[in-house]
């Protein structure tokens, strides 16, 4: 892979999941998102170093490990404009609140936010904050940045494994990357992972994998492929899922 296209596919990943400030991109360059998603694991940790960094400073003023790990997750929903969690409430409402793939689909369109999506929202952010605030305590901020980059492998996995399940919205419009692409992305991830946690990786993704294999099988059965939604709910359960295992190794 060129250096360009290397740099190329970094950015359109930070445009794509972050809510950072960036130039504006070649419009050509956009015709590569799909095989972009390798990179996705970088913008992760993009979001995550500074939600970090927001944490560690709480942590230095004296602020106890509940406030610390709040702020992190604040920092993380921010730069990310809150698109995994939206992804989460709208794939809980479509799944749930619909008896036929069209109206799940309709559902998961719809901007209002109804019961289930509510309820996975309370479940997910209360989860994370607790897992996050025992967590850090006992190992530090670090492993934080491990799991916010598996966790961003896990999409192009569920991109490539299911189809689209309309003619339109942002996973569409994205495309389908290659299976190299997301091979390299989860090799990167892994990678990264084993330098920051160390062998704990191994049943951190493997706990990953499996729940991803679920909602993927899920979303296949509830609308037969998967959405944008659908990946931003995969990231949110998996990076999820990751914290609760590391927490209880």
């Amino acid at each position: 892979m060129r250096k360009n296209d290397i740099i190329r596919d970094i950015a359109l990943a930070l445009i794509l999941l972050t809510r950072l400030p960036l130039p504006s991109l070649p419009k050509h360059w956009f015709q590569h998102q799909a095989q972009a998603a390798w990179a996705f694991p970088l913008a992760g940790a993009a979001v995550t170093l500074p939600a970090c960094a927001a944490a560690a400073l709480a942590l230095w003023l004296g602020l106890p490990a509940t406030i610390a790990a709040g702020l992190l997750v604040t920092v993380q929903i921010i730069l990310t404009g809150a698109m995994h969690e939206d992804g989460l409430a709208d794939t809980a409402d479509g799944f749930w609140g619909g008896f036929t793939v069209e109206r799940r689909l309709e559902i998961m369109k719809d901007s209002q936010i109804g019961t289930y999506g509510v309820l996975a929202l309370l479940l997910s952010i209360s989860l994370r904050w607790l897992a996050l605030a025992a967590l850090i305590p006992q190992a530090g901020l670090w492993p934080v940045l491990a799991l916010a980059i598996l966790s961003r492998a896990v999409m192009p996995l569920l991109m490539v494994a299911l189809p689209h399940a309309r003619n339109s919205g942002l996973s569409q419009s994205v495309g389908r990357p290659s299976a190299a692409a997301s091979s390299i992305g989860l090799g990167l991830a892994l990678l990264i992972s084993i330098l920051i946690i160390g062998i704990t990786t191994v049943p951190v993704a493997v706990a990953m994998g499996l729940t991803t294999l679920g909602i993927a099988l899920l979303a296949r059965a509830k609308i037969g492929g998967q959405t944008g939604d659908v990946l931003g709910a995969g990231q949110n359960i998996a990076e999820l899922t990751g914290l609760l295992v590391l927490l209880a190794t």
